[in-house]
């Protein structure tokens, strides 16, 4: 049932592919930004063919302006110096260079607006897409990995995919366009040496082919150890308490060096397969640039002489055009290692958003009708891994308003129980019914709603006292928050802080004690009015003192619910209906607590064991 196992230390298994249909949703996620990306694409063309008019204004100085200027010999003909005429071409070229810098400039400026716009929109709805599957996944999913690899994802994983949204793929559309318009220049200005210049191009494609795939495996391996850090990280900060009640700092440190020392190795590969294509564009465009030099000195005259001579502003026109095609084809080269690098981040996002929950709502699934608490488990057996059942062919019947009282050894199966009632995971066989209705058949939040569990680690969110109440119940009033923490006496501790119920708490309520938590969340089932109320070892943080405090609240949270106590202290549990001591996979022993006493079970031991340590 369980999915594979992993830890800080264990790379993870990439499960799916990047394949087309995934670069499919990706253009679905940018077809709700059309308009941002249309502007962007339009706003880059126009700066691109800015750039590309320029060479032929430099062409016109080099070989008519400034030969107008200073006059010469044309085909044996003397021609005297027009310097005015000149003077007055090189104004207007210069002015249109000018202009056409100003709209480069300009274009700019506002596409940087359009593609942060559409790159943060994009990147907001992918965020949103995969934290609110994480909000649905079952728990199976959160336990069989550590926490710090799920936070990456939703985190660190999108934010590397910024880039590439809000530019990248606007910029790859422009430079495809500037790389064939500077093609169409470079034959305009001379074919013959454009067929030179584009030599290079099958050579170029050839390498990038070859490193494609280490490429992407360089990447993976990163991935991988990047998501280990911050598991480890993530682990060490969560146990930071018990790491130095252990005096395990020194341990853990070296342990996190090593994780490091992993993933910089990882790191340096990834970034030397990254930059090979970079310096190879370079060395290839370099190499056709001198060959157009020699072969227009020595071939076609370069302006010296020869049968068909090329003036010098040609070549240097040529040379800027040589330039400008090389300049997109390096770009799509990084944007290519961009797309390279995100691929191993895309995999493990998708694989996410794609995520399927163990447990969800049935096709036919329908609201729970309001819930009166007949609880009855049906011949049912479940394990977290198969071939480890923890419960089999479990059968039992609890009765409207009844306290049921759930006790054995550590492991037995007593949270099992509840967390098949609360339907956190699915029985493997057998059913589980409220009010005779199949859990399965409902839909979960209208099951869930009605129910309340207080876990033993009692879970306070950042923010402030009175919110965290309300946690259940959002729509009840100051005074019911109130009234709710006087009943299970978390109003004393509460009124003393220095704001009272609007004091601040840090994440987890660290500020608080382990007993104050559990008060507020006392507090907040009350509040919620479950129909199904679960408390598992709810009381164990609590002093004595508090505690008998607290019966009378207790009393009142239990009174016309069905309720399932979890419980070490058996003291707490004398006035349940039925006491069920768990073991052997199923009920070893059920009854009142006098009952239970007198047939000197199980159940006897434990609180004989227990009333002796005791005392």
């Amino acid at each position: 049932m369980a999915r594979n196992r992993n830890t800080a230390r264990v790379d993870e298994e990439i499960e799916i592919k990047l394949n087309k249909q995934h670069w499919e949703r990706v253009k679905e996620y940018i077809r709700p930004h059309k308009k941002p990306f249309l502007i962007t694409v339009f706003l880059l063309l126009i700066g691109n063919v800015a750039i590309l008019l320029n060479p032929l204004i430099i062409m016109e100085f080099i070989d008519t302006y400034i030969p107008l200027g200073l006059g010469g010999y044309v085909d044996g003909v003397y021609i005297p110096p027009d310097v005015p005429a000149a003077m007055r071409s090189i104004i207007i070229g210069g002015g249109i260079m000018l202009i056409l810098w100003g709209i480069l400039i300009i274009s700019q400026k506002v596409r940087m607006k359009y593609m942060n716009q559409m790159g943060q929109g994009i990147i907001h709805k992918m965020r949103s897409d995969i934290f609110g599957n994480v909000q649905r996944l079952s728990f199976d999913f959160f336990d069989s990995r550590p926490h710090g690899k799920i936070l990456i994802r939703i985190v660190n994983y999108i934010n590397s995919l910024a880039e590439m949204f809000s530019n990248g793929f606007a910029t790859l559309i422009s430079d495809l366009f500037m790389l064939v318009i500077a093609i169409v220049f470079m034959f305009i200005v001379d074919w013959r040496m454009t067929l030179v210049a584009l030599a290079g191009l099958p050579i170029l494609i050839t390498v990038i082919l070859l490193l494609k795939t280490a490429q992407r495996r360089a990447w993976q391996a990163f991935s991988n150890k990047i998501s280990n850090l911050n598991a480890y990280t993530h682990e060490s900060i969560a146990g930071m308490k018990v790491t130095q009640s252990f005096a395990r700092e020194e341990e853990n440190s070296e342990i996190f060096k090593e994780i490091s020392k992993e993933t910089k190795k990882t790191w340096n590969h990834a970034m030397i397969m990254q930059y090979l294509l970079s310096p190879i564009v370079n060395i290839i465009s370099n190499l056709t640039i001198s060959a157009v030099y020699v072969l227009a000195v020595f071939h076609f005259g370069g302006g010296l002489g020869g049968a068909n001579p090329v003036s010098i502003g040609m070549i240097s026109a040529f040379i800027m055009y040589v330039h400008q095609f090389w300049q997109p084809i390096n770009n799509i080269g990084n944007f290519y290692n961009i797309i390279i690098t995100n691929t191993a981040y895309l995999e493990r996002i998708f694989e996410t958003i794609d995520e399927e929950p163990m447990v969800e709502d049935s096709e036919n699934a329908f609201e729970m009708p309001e819930i009166r608490g007949e609880v009855e488990f049906k011949n049912v057996t479940f394990g977290y891994e198969e071939g480890q059942t923890v419960l089999e062919d479990l059968s039992f019947k609890v009765n409207v308003g009844e306290s049921i009282a759930l006790v054995g050894h550590t492991g037995a199966g007593k949270t099992t129980i509840t967390a098949l009632l609360s339907r956190f995971y699915d029985a493997n066989s057998g059913e589980v019914l409220v009010d005779g209705v199949n859990i399965k058949n409902v839909t979960l939040k209208s099951l869930r709603q009605q129910m309340g569990v207080m876990m033993q680690d009692s879970f306070v969110f950042s923010g402030n006292i009175m919110d965290n109440i309300r946690y259940g119940n959002f729509d009840a009033t100051e005074e019911e928050v109130i009234a709710a923490s006087k009943a299970v006496r978390a109003d004393e501790f509460i009124s003393a802080l220095p704001n009272g119920y609007y004091t601040e708490v840090t994440e987890r309520g660290t500020t608080l004690s382990a007993g104050q938590r559990q008060l507020i969340s006392f507090a907040r089932a009350l509040l919620a009015n479950p129909k199904i109320l679960i408390l598992d070892e709810a009381t164990s943080s609590i002093d004595t003192k508090t505690e008998m405090a607290l019966q009378q609240g207790l009393e009142k949270l239990l009174a016309g619910r069905t309720s399932f106590i979890i419980a070490h202290r058996l003291s707490t549990i004398k006035n349940a209906t039925r006491i069920m001591v768990i073991g052997k996979r199923g009920i070893v022993e059920c009854g009142s607590h006098d009952e239970l006493l007198k047939n000197k079970g199980q159940y006897y031991d434990l609180y004989k064991a227990q009333y002796d340590f005791l005392n």
